[in-house]
């Protein structure tokens, strides 16, 4: 009876908090396309994480369900066209999407064609949360272009309690806790705007005295913009402290820990080291501090932080600051080869791999192809050479390589896993990518064929 007991205590508070939320739907003219629901990992990083993808059927309709614990924000995407959504544990969402002609998308990268889903949830109450978020939306965007300049230039307070009054009366009763702190740090944005009161006032209202909301996106929003360039140039108590001296300590979260507590304003040490999280994402884009010493703190913070919401954001701040940077590992693949093959980039262990992002429509990828020739031909038995077509149909890439016939090497076209072009942040073309054999990135992004990048292939194959 005990050991039943015992099991029922730990396996409840999992059945009660994590329930099945559904999205159901139809999206006229995406027929046999991939649809996804889409979170960040965490609200610092933004790092993206699906939580159920679909195929929408032929006749336009979808289905998707997956388990939730918390209300949180999600994008619902179809190839590069999102929406945004709020989503609550245990509902049932039924959403219309507009019609719209998918394969518009020829001749451009699809980053800059992307284009805003319009979505309409079927049945919702005036007191469901994307009602209410998107209600108080409207009145807030209105209310900043028409008063900007009054908060920013004049610091009118008056002007924003009368826009504090103006939502009190409109949502009297908020129920729903996410909603009314979008609210509170949505308004206490336009508070820093207009600098009404000081730094210790805000951080005591919207920081200290209040919970962390992790995943509420103005609270985040709010913090990052709050915390932005604290350590180092706004806090005056920490902006002057020898920062590559602390990280190069043998303790140096306990010494960052201790030193960032001369800021009264960080006393509270969940917040104080999220804002160390936070600065550490700005400082290793900086050249004056050790990249190493803040990889190894973070490595350190991700298993060792007192706070275990804090340990899988240092983990993800990891990866977002090493994302694509040498020595990170590649993001893998499996595309089809001309020859209708599946290939992935695992099979090309053991040698380094250059990849190539190329459209038939992009004049200069056809031209730097031809400065690649010649290394293929000098080094195919060094190194493995791969160009990844973008082009929407897969026999524009096989035409174009009937007429191409001296470009012998490997050429994989991208197909459906727009993902890939996310993953490698592809934003033009051609795009080149050096990867040892191991799978880390070398170079990124390497250089074109025709400025450098033979010298970088040199000292690859002949270290």
């Amino acid at each position: 009876m005990k050991i039943t007991l015992v099991l029922l205590f730990v396996l409840v508070p999992a059945l009660i908090f994590a329930q099945l939320t559904k999205i159901t739907g139809t999206a006229p003219g995406a027929e046999g396309r991939k649809i996804e629901v889409v979170t960040a990992l965490d609200l610092l990083t933004r790092l993206g994480k699906t939580l159920a993808a679909a195929t929408v059927d032929s006749t336009g309709a979808f289905s998707l369900s997956f388990p939730l614990d918390r209300t949180i924000s999600v994008s619902v995407a179809i190839d590069f066209h999102r929406a945004e959504l709020f989503l609550e544990p245990g509902k049932n969402y039924t959403l219309s999407i507009s019609p719209l002609n998918y394969n518009e998308m020829t001749e451009m990268n699809p980053f800059l064609e992307s284009q805003s889903l319009e979505i309409v949830i079927s049945g919702n109450r005036p007191d469901d949360l994307n009602t209410l978020i998107q209600a108080f939306n409207k009145d807030y965007n209105v209310f900043v272009l028409e008063h900007f300049n009054d908060l920013y230039r004049n610091k009118d307070k008056d002007r924003l309690d009368t826009f504090r009054v103006h939502m009190a009366r409109k949502f009297p009763e908020v129920k729903n806790p996410y909603f009314g702190d979008y609210m509170k740090y949505k308004t206490g944005s336009l508070e820093q705007v207009a600098n009404i009161m000081g730094k210790p006032h805000m951080v005591k209202k919207y920081f200290s005295d209040a919970p962390i909301l992790y995943d509420n996106v103005e609270y985040m929003d709010f913090f990052m913009e709050f915390f932005s360039g604290y350590m180092t140039t706004t806090s005056r108590p920490l902006k002057f402290l020898n920062y590559n001296a602390m990280l190069d300590g043998a303790f140096s979260y306990a010494t960052l820990m201790k030193a960032l507590a001369a800021d009264t304003l960080l006393r509270k040490p969940q917040l104080r080291e999220l804002v160390l999280l936070r600065s550490m994402m700005e400082m290793y884009g900086d050249p004056q501090y050790k990249k190493e010493s803040i990889r190894n703190l973070l490595a350190g913070m991700s298993k060792e932080s007192k706070f275990p919401e804090n340990r899988p954001i240092a983990d993800d701040v990891l990866k977002f600051v090493t994302r694509l940077k040498p020595g990170s590992e590649a993001p893998g693949f499996t595309l089809m080869d001309r020859n209708r093959k599946k290939v992935s980039l695992s099979d090309f262990r053991g040698k380094p791999v250059l990849i190539g992002f190329w459209t038939t429509y992009c004049q200069v990828c056809l031209s730097e192809m031809e400065f690649l020739k010649p290394m293929v031909d000098k080094y195919h038995d060094r190194m493995n050479f791969v160009s990844i077509s973008a082009d929407k149909e897969f026999v524009k890439m096989n035409f174009f390589l009937n007429l191409k016939k001296k470009f012998n090497w490997t050429f994989l076209h991208l197909g459906d896993e727009l993902g890939l072009l996310k993953d490698y942040d592809v934003k033009s073309f051609p795009l080149f990518v050096l990867i040892d054999s191991q799978g880390k990135i070398v170079s990124y992004p390497a250089d074109l064929p025709s400025s450098g990048l033979e010298s970088s292939i040199e000292k690859m194959t002949n270290p």
